[in-house]
């Protein structure tokens, strides 16, 4: 069996092929632009942003993995061999990884850890007092998946109270959830911090903008780990020198990188991370996907599908 790899750039190739060897000893893994490969030769294919219509040339492809769990890349290309499954990358280390992501942001608007490395940088030191404890305030989780169930466990293990957002109904003991249009502005009133784990949807895009953070409390907190076609940043920018947000932690945009002349690296109440919040390791990718991998030989279906009804 043959599996494309085209993640990480042909350096990473050396790698993804040890792990492999590891897990899936009889899979042959080669590189995504590898000349001497015969396309008709390729069984399952391991992409994050393929060139439009290359996986159509792959006639013997089985399966399509995505390197992460938004494959909104993938799926936008034309020509996708929509009959093929397509597997979001949902390894049980990226909700962990998430979980721990969405604990230290909601912390760190906390304690304001932007203003703290602000004076770190200038060498200043700016004693200050916390206004409230991270307990103090409640959190509000939009997305209820995987990352978000993870993320409302580990809030909840801190004490920080939690409320749930979600398109459909959950029950999530300890948590009050809402659901649908017509509970979202509830849901808002509430969430002293937001918690964006929405996939990418056309529903989606464009949401986190003024007319949804203006539903928000005065001085709520903006964690956004959702996807960067979401949010709106000069409207997140806004309100935060408005006083609507007192501080946002940012781990997607759109584009990527994050341009360099962007007013948000700079910004006194905005922290930039480079799209690394749920981000788990090569190796623990790779074990996941040769698992996927093992229950299509065995005709079984993969976990994590994604859906073109739902968009994720």
């Amino acid at each position: 069996m043959i599996l494309v790899v085209k993640s990480g750039g042909e350096a990473a190739l050396a790698e993804w092929r040890a792990h492999f060897a590891e897990f899936a000893p009889g899979l042959d893994c080669r590189w995504w632009d590898d000349p001497s490969l015969d396309p008709a030769a390729v069984d399952y294919a391991l992409v994050w942003d393929p060139e439009p219509g290359r996986l159509a040339r792959l006639p013997r492809l089985r399966a399509i993995f995505g390197s992460g769990a938004g494959v909104d890349a993938i799926a936008a290309d034309p020509d996708l061999p929509r009959h093929l499954p397509l597997v979001r990358c949902v390894p049980p280390e990226a909700t962990q990884r998430m979980g721990e992501f969405v604990c230290w942001a909601v912390l760190s608007l906390a304690r304001d850890a932007r203003r703290m490395a602000r004076a770190q940088a200038g060498s200043a030191w700016d004693y200050f007092e916390a206004p409230f404890a991270a307990a103090e305030r409640t959190v509000g989780i939009m997305g209820l998946g995987a990352m978000g169930l993870r993320s409302a466990a580990m809030l909840r293990g801190l004490g920080i109270p939690v409320i749930g957002w979600s398109r459909t109904q959950k029950d999530v003991p300890g948590v009050e959830t809402f659901a649908g249009e017509g509970e979202r502005d509830a849901f808002l009133a509430r969430a002293e911090v937001l918690v964006c784990l929405l996939p990418a949807t056309p529903q989606t895009q464009g949401l986190i903008a003024a007319p949804l953070l203006d539903r928000l409390p005065r001085g709520a907190g903006l964690v956004q780990v959702g996807r960067g076609v979401q949010q709106v940043l000069p409207d997140i920018l806004a309100a935060l020198d408005a006083g609507q947000l007192s501080g946002a932690v940012l781990d997607v945009f759109e584009p990527e990188p994050l341009p360099p002349d962007s007013p948000a690296w700079t910004h006194p109440r905005v922290t930039v991370t480079p799209h690394v919040g749920s981000l788990p390791s090569r190796r623990e990718r790779a074990r996941y996907v040769a698992g996927c991998i093992a229950r299509l030989e065995r005709g079984e279906t993969p976990p994590n599908l994604y859906s073109p009804e739902r968009g994720y």
